[in-house]
């Protein structure tokens, strides 16, 4: 049989089932009975991240040996394989997407019913849902790694990345997406226009300010720095450079972690602690320590809600008006 999943809160890919099995390769979301303009709207519904980690997680579904439509005896124990070799979180979102496949064909979802959902409570509770997150980069940390810079092109480069990383509170794709022409100048510092991001998939876009330091490291003058050594005016601003020091293209994601990890390991910290993760945390549990307001930092960092910056603040909350210390 043949599906084209295309609703807007489906999965909104197409997938072959052939058989008895599922070929999740196909993820072009073509279909001949859309006029061309209703296709290119519906396949940017999702962003090409979403599109691709759905197909991913069905791709795994198969390998095991799973079918879809699924029934809810045989979701529960691809649950329970999973659960021996990967974490709940991974199990979870796995799920989902099995979730949304089944949503977008129509008629019973097997992963609401309730064998399956005390499967994913067993998981959770004999597991754990913790999960490993990236060791905050905080202040002092930064400035170290900043103190062990020299004069080489990458460094320049290097120490403008990490600090408008760290003071815009940016996730690495929004680092590395921004551009000359989103820069604005003005009399406190400069002005940064976030078109897209992770939360803003309509591309609202957002205004981030970023005001002069007045310590030895100022992220607006390392960012001028940067932008004249480098003979940059338009473009991307962040980006790659070959062994002999020329600039190349954009730089990627991955690429912001493998600077954090290389500066932070020349410190003498454990580099597989942090990752590009790393500037935004520390950014918000530095906020959180010297006293900011929830507000004032997802003002900054475009956190949809004080909920989603809580572990930050607890984080920072832990040695404020510690008990230990009252007493050691």
């Amino acid at each position: 049989m043949h599906f084209d999943l295309i609703a807007p809160h489906a999965i909104e890919s197409e997938i072959n089932f052939t058989g008895n099995g599922i070929n999740s390769s196909v993820v072009n979301m073509r279909n001949s009975d859309l006029p061309e303009e209703v296709h290119q709207l519906v396949s940017s519904s999702l962003s090409e991240a979403t599109r691709r980690a759905y197909a991913a997680d069905l791709a795994d579904f198969e390998a095991w040996g799973g079918t879809i439509p699924a029934t809810d005896r045989m979701i529960a124990k691809y649950l329970a394989d999973q659960s021996k070799v990967v974490k709940a979180a991974t199990i979870s979102r796995r799920l989902a997407a099995l979730s949304k496949a089944h949503a977008a064909l129509g008629g019973q979802n097997p992963v609401r019913s309730e064998l399956v959902r005390a499967t994913m409570r067993g998981v959770r509770r004999t597991f754990g849902v913790a999960q490993r997150e990236a060791k905050p980069l905080l202040k002092e940390d930064l400035f170290d790694i900043l103190d062990g810079t020299g004069s080489r092109l990458k460094d320049v480069r290097d120490r403008a990345l990490l600090l408008i990383g760290f003071a815009g509170g940016f996730r690495r794709s929004e680092l590395v997406g921004l551009n000359v022409e989103d820069i604005e100048n003005v009399r406190q510092g400069i002005v940064i226009t976030l078109r897209k991001s992770k939360t803003d998939q309509e591309s609202r876009g957002r205004k981030i300010g970023i005001p002069f330091s007045r310590g030895r490291w100022c992220p607006v003058r390392m960012l001028e720095e940067w932008l004249s050594v480098s003979g940059i005016s338009s473009g991307p601003i962040f980006r790659s450079l070959n062994k002999h020091g020329q600039v190349r293209e954009r730089m990627s994601g991955e690429a912001v972690s493998l600077v954090v990890k290389e500066r932070i390991g020349k410190t003498g910290q454990d580099a597989n602690l942090f990752s590009g993760h790393s500037l935004r945390a520390g950014f918000a549990t530095s906020a959180a320590i010297a006293g900011a307001s929830s507000n004032s930092i997802r003002q900054q960092t475009g956190h949809a809600s004080d909920a989603m910056l809580a572990r930050y603040i607890r984080r920072a909350d832990l040695f404020k008006d510690n008990a230990a210390a009252s007493v050691l």
